[in-house]
């Protein structure tokens, strides 16, 4: 007896093979009916016997394409309309998709076979990809996701790629950027605006003049690279002057895995997270020093080759690591449209590696590390932006627009929270004009109606991100505090919105309550009750405001100004400039100076005492600088940093730094000392308050949980407890990881959740 059903499969389903795989398991399983990408997804209707229907739903839930993510499977009963045929049909025209766009992923093997075949007709062709792999998010123009709907709808496919297009056994059929060198776009390398060589022998040349030194704006997925020998120290010094980049770590790309673990000390979690499909820069220990690459840290950001031409470049001769960093001038946007980049690039490049396919949006590498408590992504972009990350009980819209810093947005369609690309710094003009595309970018692309949506903003009344969310012609605002955003973040990634837990919160600056500096905290309770702060840092002045995160030795004035008998820091072995003592003034005559509880910049303190007494030059560099330090160091006894009341008390914790330094103690057991004393103190508070509070979660996040020595000493003193800790995965524990956490709490601050099943939420997971 024949049936049929209709089944809507959810999840990045569009752009990875998805229908052509459908259109294969549903003729080995005799059934007939189509396929198409519909509103939420893709929608399947199918004819045949029912034990064939039900082998054909257990096939699609236990073998999708490799690329896809299924979130949600619905089968129901339909009528059957007498199929001859199973088709692939035209996309729907809809109002308001919510299908996930796939992040780009990287070539794989099968067309990189085909891309070092010399017989093979796409040989050598950098723009080779098929339903498996190629680009997605860089290329989409709008949804549903159909070449007429992406940056490849310049050109027409010639009869060999139509051919395999449109045949179901091809892999192919129906991979919308599929091109070759008869039909598709082509490379061509520059030097100033001539153009020196075409096709194979512009990538030829570009490899042998990164042999030889130059430097090269090199054209790849989201965006462009700058790209050199990472081992010719004088092309590297040279980019760096050119940037303007003093001391901020170059990302590398090597040519295999084994040439990574050359520079690298990689573990299988390490060598598994560099291989995924997301490509990531991969933060690693360094087992060599590359002159210039990355000044006074301990290690290496590397990634292996993700596009065709990258694979290209090096199978012609260029050097097996190259820097492969952002394309801009230091801390703007990464360039992206070619006009912009032979403009704003020209200074810095010998020359430009230019493809002719349009990138529709800038996407940044992301930047990921493997952590005690998992991997964590430090910067979302390039093979994860734009997936979903959550699923929020909601269904209006809501638009949570991030925070200044690292800033990211996250829009929520029925309830998926798509989290955007890392956008950057907005203080910086190009970063606030990126920002404003991308809201509108993602809103366009998900056709959402402004006068139904939720906009989420951090509590700062004076952040370019807030300002510009009020503007926004959006039918409801919420403000939502920084600090709890981020325990928000990793809460939303779980789905644990019931959930009570004691939360820790440490970062450099986020504004409080009370109008203070906070980055120190620590909170009881859940996402849906809100979060109550229970215990910080002990509050110091910061002297200058935010300009004291620029220099570890004004914010260490504020901090310091409660220690009494304090040495003359001026004297060796301390050698503070003279922007301490002038910062010291201001904290005692109470000018400019803002009351804190900055865990970031109690670090920084640290460092300026330790032998960080200039100013930083990219950000987190003096706290990154005293892992390294401590990094060389054996485990110590802690310096002593007790939770009393409400506090915790750095005094303590710094007149031991102070009384070490003078006595000649090594700086890096110093730097070691101290670390561990800021776990030991943090562990004691949270057994204390978990028991208190009867909890048995933790949740850490925020910048300085980036650090990942402090990760370790926490994990191993928390271990033996019963205590389960939570940290962030899908989203970064910096700032990257707010507009998450925001549009979280403003779901529910704002009364606009769905309500929740309370005896489910407190089922183990």
């Amino acid at each position: 007896m024949l049936s049929a059903r209709l089944i809507q499969v959810r999840g990045v389903v569009q752009g990875v093979g998805f229908r052509p795989c459908i259109y294969r398991l549903a003729n080995a399983h005799a059934l007939t009916g189509w396929v198409l990408n519909g509103e939420g997804g893709v929608e399947i209707h199918v004819e045949g016997p029912e034990q064939q229907l039900e082998a054909f739903v257990r096939s699609l839930r236990n073998h999708p394409p490799a690329a896809a993510s299924i979130t949600g499977i619905q089968v129901r009963s339909r009528k059957l309309q007498g199929f001859r045929n199973f088709a692939i049909r035209e996309s729907q025209a809809h109002c308001r998709p919510t299908t996930r766009i796939s992040p780009d992923l990287p070539v794989c093997p099968a067309c990189l076979q085909e891309l070092m075949e010399p017989r093979d007709r796409r040989h050598a062709y950098p723009y080779i990809n098929c339903t498996e792999c190629g680009p997605r998010y860089s290329i989409i123009l709008g949804l549903p996701y159909d070449r007429p709907q992406t940056t490849m709808r310049a050109w027409t496919l010639c009869s060999d790629c139509a051919r395999q297009y449109q045949d179901p056994d091809d892999r192919r059929f129906h991979a919308q950027p599929v091109a070759c060198p008869l039909c598709g776009p082509r490379y061509r390398l520059q030097i100033g605006r001539q153009v020196v060589l075409e096709n194979e022998g512009a990538i030829l040349e570009a490899a042998r003049l990164l042999k030889r030194g130059p430097i090269l704006a090199v054209k790849g997925l989201g965006g462009y690279h700058l790209a050199c020998d990472a081992r010719n120290a004088q092309s590297v010094m040279t980019l760096r002057n050119r940037k303007f980049r003093k001391e901020k770590p170059f990302a590398l790309m090597a040519e295999s895995l084994s040439e990574a673990e050359s520079v690298v000390e990689l573990d299988s979690a390490g060598r598994a997270l560099l291989a995924s499909p997301a490509r990531p820069i991969v933060l690693a220990p360094a087992k060599v020093q590359l002159a210039g690459v990355a000044p006074e840290t301990g290690e290496l950001g590397l990634m292996l080759p993700y596009t065709p031409l990258h694979h290209l470049l090096f199978a012609h001769g260029a050097p097996k690591i190259l820097v492969m960093t952002s394309a801009n001038r230091s801390n703007e946007p990464i360039a992206y449209r070619d006009e912009e980049a032979l403009g704003q690039l020209a200074e810095l490049a010998d020359g430009f590696l230019i493809g002719e396919r349009a990138i529709a949006r800038r996407v940044e590498d992301s930047v990921a590390r493997v952590g005690v408590f998992g991997p964590v992504v430090l910067r979302r972009g390039r093979g994860y932006a734009p997936a979903a990350v959550a699923t929020i009980p909601v269904r209006r819209p809501v638009l949570a627009v991030g925070a200044d810093l690292k800033n990211t947005i996250t829009l929520v369609v029925e309830g998926q929270a798509f989290v955007s690309q890392h956008i950057g710094d907005l203080k910086h003009r190009q970063a606030f004009v990126a920002f404003q595309e991308t809201i509108r970018d993602l809103m366009d692309m998900y056709a959402v109606p402004w006068d139904d949506v939720l906009v989420a903003h951090d509590g700062h009344p004076q952040y370019l991100s807030t300002t510009h969310a009020l503007t926004l012609f959006g039918r409801q605002k919420q403000s939502v505090q920084h600090h709890r955003a981020h325990l928000a973040s990793v809460l939303a990634e779980r789905g644990q919105w019931q959930k009570r837990v004691v939360g820790v919160s440490f970062d450099g600056t986020g504004y409080g309550d009370d109008g203070a500096i906070w980055g120190g905290e620590i909170f009881i309770g859940s996402v849906e009750e809100g979060f109550q702060r229970v215990a910080h840092l002990r509050y110091a002045s910061l002297p200058g405001g935010d300009a004291a995160a620029q220099h570890p030795v004004q914010a260490a004035a504020g901090f310091l100004s409660q220690l009494d008998d304090l040495p003359d820091l001026a004297a060796m072995p301390f050698n503070f400039p003279a922007r301490y003592g002038q910062a010291l003034q201001l904290v005692q005559k109470g000018v400019r100076s803002f009351p804190t509880s900055s865990m970031g910049r109690l670090f920084d303190t640290a460092a300026a005492l330790t032998g960080f007494v200039r100013p930083l030059t990219f950000e987190g560099q003096a706290a990154i600088w005293l892992e390294n330090l401590a990094r060389t160091a054996p485990s110590l006894e802690p310096y002593p940093f007790p939770f009393e009341g409400n506090d915790l008390d750095f005094r303590p914790l710094l007149r031991a730094v102070v009384r070490d330094r003078l006595a000649g103690r090594d700086p890096r057991e110093i730097a070691r000392a101290f670390h561990l004393g800021i776990a030991c103190g943090l562990g004691a508070a949270l057994r204390t308050l978990s028991f208190r509070h009867e909890i048995d979660t933790i949740v850490l996040s925020g910048g300085v949980f980036q650090n990942s020595l402090l990760m370790e000493d926490l994990k191993r003193l928390l271990e033996s407890t019963p205590l389960q800790v939570w940290t962030n995965h899908a989203v970064p524990p910096n700032d990257g990881g707010v507009s998450l956490g925001q549009a979280a709490l403003a779901v529910f601050a704002a009364g606009v959740a769905i309500p929740q099943d309370r005896d489910a939420a407190q089922k183990p997971r």
